[in-house]
């Protein structure tokens, strides 16, 4: 068993954590794979939601992502999802008094997360977190998105911090298994939707949304850990 030590950093996830969006995502995808004449409906999309595109269209449809047809298909999404999409999505109960929540404790805050740098001010700023965070590092900082742990490697190396003194706090099976790998502990969250329970077990903690983890702070394990015999 890995020695408990205090939380210095935490890891954040974007969509569906601090933004209710991944339906919008999956309903996005599906709307761009329809014009191409390609199968797959939202409701086969929408459990791949929290990898990144280039495992999504390798599963879904054998595309890779950095061929022509693949970067299309990926910049229709991208540009659909900012312009139709994303200006309608609200953030998830409590997103943005998580994150005053973790500066207050004076807790660094990396963002980690599989979507592109062009679309990562736009998804702040509709989380209402924008003006919280210096930090981030999202698929472009990495050569595998999730479940492949780079993307967390990544964010530990912005961070300045070792696996034992982070954190990640996220909401789909992808999260957990990425950070798992690289030696990190996650909470997973709930309002992510489709995902039961079940599908969680490898968080250290499960909340139904920010809201509810800043409720129960002081008996998380973010602040357990920042108390001597936490």
């Amino acid at each position: 068993m890995k020695e408990l030590a205090p939380t210095e950093a935490v890891l954040l996830d974007i969509d569906g954590t601090l933004l209710d969006s991944n339906d919008a995502h999956a309903r996005s995808w599906a709307e761009v794979f329809g014009r191409h004449g390609l199968p797959p409906t939202f409701e086969q999309v929408r459990p791949l939601i929290g990898k990144g595109s280039d495992k999504l269209l390798a599963e879904l449809v054998g595309i890779d992502h950095e061929s022509p047809r693949g970067k299309q298909l990926g910049d229709e999404r991208r540009e659909l999802f900012l312009k139709e999409y994303l200006p309608r999505l609200e953030p998830t109960p409590g997103a943005r008094e998580l994150v005053q929540r973790l500066r207050d404790d004076g807790i660094k805050v990396v963002i980690a997360t599989s979507a592109k740098g062009q679309e990562l001010q736009a998804l702040l700023r509709q989380a209402g977190v924008q003006d919280l965070i210096e930090a981030a590092t999202t698929s472009d900082d990495a050569e595998q998105s999730k479940p492949d742990p780079d993307i967390v490697h990544a964010a530990l190396e912005r961070a300045g911090v070792q696996p034992v003194e982070a954190m990640m706090i996220g909401d789909t099976p992808y999260d957990v298994e990425a950070a798992r790998a690289a030696g990190v502990d996650t909470i997973a969250l709930r309002c992510g939707g489709w995902w039961g329970d079940a599908a969680l077990a490898g968080a250290v903690a499960l909340y139904d949304h920010p809201a509810a983890l800043v409720r129960a702070w002081q008996e998380s394990p973010i602040y357990r850990r920042r108390i001597p015999g936490g």
